[in-house]
């Protein structure tokens, strides 16, 4: 990123705006921008029929265009605005920062943006993570909702911020998702109150390191103005806490799965408590919700439920609304999703559980595990989530292009857990991979796919995969009932 810092209020008018990818993030700010009288040029390294398609419709607008060059620097740039998954070392960065020429990511100029047509600007609610960030984000939007207020879940989650900020629709307060890709390349954000769930190795492809990854993921506690919301179990998120650099008074809140102390929300007896936002922290404790109020009640989503009641409370939204709200929440398809009971055993699709820290999570959930496992291991390691498991499995099924590693990993931490090893890559292994479960399992186990890697090699996306499995299940069910 460069150096230099275009000022809050920018005069659009006329400025040289180069921005970086076609996509969701890009198409979006090319016309904001070119709206607003900014001289914008579009670089895409991609010149496909949908590139060129979506090219042409941004030229008949008056913005220039260019395919199959995404490294050279346009000449008389002033800014870049880049979609988020773009790399920092990529050539086009280099020569920005070379020449002093500051980058935004989306979040940036959705932030820029946000009351420059005379409404004042609704307050950031925001939440990263390594794992649990859109349903954290999904469940404080639901409480806010149940508070009566005007909001949205919006972000990495799918909903465009800029959409959210310069659509028609006013909103009281937006439940943000940030990735740390939008993080990295947002280096003005202020969010009302910001949570960092976990902190984990991922993307460090992308980062470089852990500590870079880090420090990006902690940038959204960056100017926070009531409550930086950590996880009390991952001191790594306290760290960036004692990081940053928050407005007078802002507030340090943990959340925990055990008995809360002050200035934290913890777990009682089954009932969801906060003492942190009450008139005596030493001395007095709220109830909020109860555990069973929490959909599914796996530990993991009710710290997830625990960060996204701090952050409304931190914004005074009532008790009753934080129970209403986890209550009416619904949780996306293929997060730990039941699937079918079938001869007194569970089957469980958590497909979303792409890398070994959700997975981890997932297999704290229960109690006596089949686990399907395996994909692409994008460069993971396996022996620390196998040990912590080893107690929990049954059997297990492997699938996929890299499921050596987890079968290693099994091999040297856990021998006397039979695994069966399913020597293809091609989607019907899915249905084989549940008949062999079934055969593994005994009542009361739970069937689980939690794969701790990505799907590419066999299927489109996590969706797919799941689906795979849910129909895979059906199948059965049908076929013993």
């Amino acid at each position: 990123m460069g150096s230099q810092e275009v000022s809050s209020t920018v005069d659009w008018q006329g400025k040289h705006v180069t921005v970086a990818g076609l996509g969701v993030s890009g198409i979006p700010a090319a016309r904001a921008l070119h709206e607003r009288g900014a001289l914008v040029t579009v670089v895409n390294d991609g010149d496909d029929e949908r590139a060129r398609a979506q090219a042409a419709e941004l030229e008949a607008l008056g913005i220039t265009v260019r395919l199959g060059d995404g490294a050279t620097l346009p000449p008389s740039t002033e800014l870049v605005v880049t979609a988020p998954g773009w790399q920092p070392d990529k050539p086009l960065f280099l020569a920005a920062a070379e020449a002093g020429v500051p980058v935004w990511g989306d979040v940036e100029l959705a932030w820029r943006l946000r009351g420059d047509d005379g409404r004042e600007p609704a307050p950031w609610l925001a939440v990263t993570g390594t794992n649990g960030k859109t349903t954290t984000v999904r469940m404080l939007a639901s409480i806010l909702e149940a508070a009566g207020l005007r909001t949205a879940a919006v972000g990495n989650i799918g909903v465009s911020l800029l959409d959210a900020v310069l659509g028609e629709r006013e909103y009281d307060v937006l439940a943000v998702e940030l990735s740390s890709y939008q993080l990295h390349w947002a280096p003005s954000l202020r969010a009302h109150s910001a949570a960092v769930l976990n902190l984990a190795p991922d993307h460090l492809d992308w980062h470089g390191s852990m500590a870079a990854y880090a420090a990006d993921k902690g940038r959204v506690y960056e100017g926070n103005t009531v409550a930086c919301v950590y996880n009390a179990a991952d001191p790594a998120t306290e760290d960036l806490v004692r990081e940053a650099d928050v407005e007078e008074g802002c507030r340090a809140i943990g959340f925990t799965l055990g008995a809360p102390g002050p200035s934290q929300l913890g777990v009682v007896d089954g009932i969801l408590v906060d003492r942190a936002f009450v008139a005596n922290r030493q001395k007095q404790a709220q109830e909020l919700a109860e555990v069973t109020d929490v959909n599914p009640p796996a530990p993991h989503n009710i710290a997830n439920a625990l960060a996204a009641a701090a952050l409304a409370r931190a914004f005074g939204v009532e008790p009753a609304a934080v129970r209403d709200g986890l209550r009416a929440f619904r949780p996306d398809a293929h997060r730990i999703e039941h699937v079918a009971d079938i001869d007194e055993v569970r089957y469980v699709d958590d497909s979303k559980a792409t890398n070994t820290h959700a997975t981890e999570a997932s297999l704290a959930a229960y109690d006596s595990i089949v686990w399907i496992a395996g994909g692409l291991a994008k460069g993971a390691t396996f022996d620390e989530l196998v040990t912590g498991a080893a107690k929990r499995l049954r059997g297990v099924v492997l699938i996929g292009a890299d499921r050596a590693l987890i079968r290693e990993a099994l091999t040297r931490h856990a021998p006397e857990v039979p695994v069966v090893d399913l020597d293809r890559t091609d989607t019907g292994a899915m249905s084989e991979a549940v008949a062999r479960a079934a055969e593994l399992a005994r009542p009361g186990d739970t069937v689980l796919l939690a794969p701790a890697c990505a799907s590419m090699d066999m299927f489109t996306n996590y969706n797919k995969r799941g689906e795979a499995f849910a129909d895979a299940v059906r199948a059965r069910a049908d076929e013993s009932a």
